[in-house]
């Protein structure tokens, strides 16, 4: 399994995902305070969000990338390439098993047109291609019904169900887990290709 990845753009059809800058806090403000009611009930750090979060989050990204424990991308469309419509990211959960996990979310004015599985793609691709993965999983929150098109969409199986996984605020939320095996990503990477998600 490798530990890092080149931190050149990548493309798909509409979107080119790209590490973060530190310039970016802005832009990565103003995207989460604009889709703040509907991350708040599924996200921790969107409970008492703040400027500060943006720049701690991308502060640490920075250093998290250079380590190689985590590899987080912000989202931008091809023909606007300054706004930012969301974030995915991979990260190793287990290097001596090969496991990683993918994460996402897209701003609200931007969601249903196919932004977060097209990113989660690529995403995938970087998984499996770059980092070597042989299982890539997702954990989203039960109730999260965009998220789980998604999971469906791109062909992750679901394996059960970790129970008050997450809490937020005084809420404990359950969260399912998704998987993809790397067979089954070069299975659909032809399809994956011909749509251009991935090249």
């Amino acid at each position: 399994m490798a530990t890092h990845v080149h931190s050149q753009p990548r493309y798909t059809k509409r979107l080119m995902i790209r590490p973060f800058k530190r310039r970016d806090v802005a832009a990565m403000h103003e995207a989460v305070k604009a889709s703040i009611d509907d991350l708040q009930p599924w996200l921790p750090w969107a409970e008492g969000y703040d400027r500060g979060v943006a720049q701690r989050f991308i502060r640490e990204s920075v250093g998290a990338w250079s380590e190689g424990r985590a590899f987080d991308f912000t989202i931008r469309a091809i023909d606007d390439p300054n706004r930012h419509i969301g974030n995915v990211s991979v990260w190793p959960t287990s290097q001596q098993n090969s496991i990683g996990e993918v994460g996402y979310w897209i701003r609200s004015d931007e969601t249903g047109k196919g932004f977060g599985a097209e990113a989660t793609t690529r995403a995938m691709q970087i998984g499996f291609e770059e980092l070597d993965l042989h299982k890539v999983q997702l954990r989203i929150a039960v109730g999260n019904v965009a998220s789980d098109r998604i999971a469906e969409k791109l062909g992750f199986v679901m394996e059960g169900t970790l129970r008050d996984e997450v809490r937020i605020g005084a809420r404990w939320l359950d969260h399912t887990v998704w998987s993809m095996l790397e067979r089954e990503w070069w299975t659909q990477r032809d399809r994956h290709r011909a749509e251009g998600t991935i090249s």
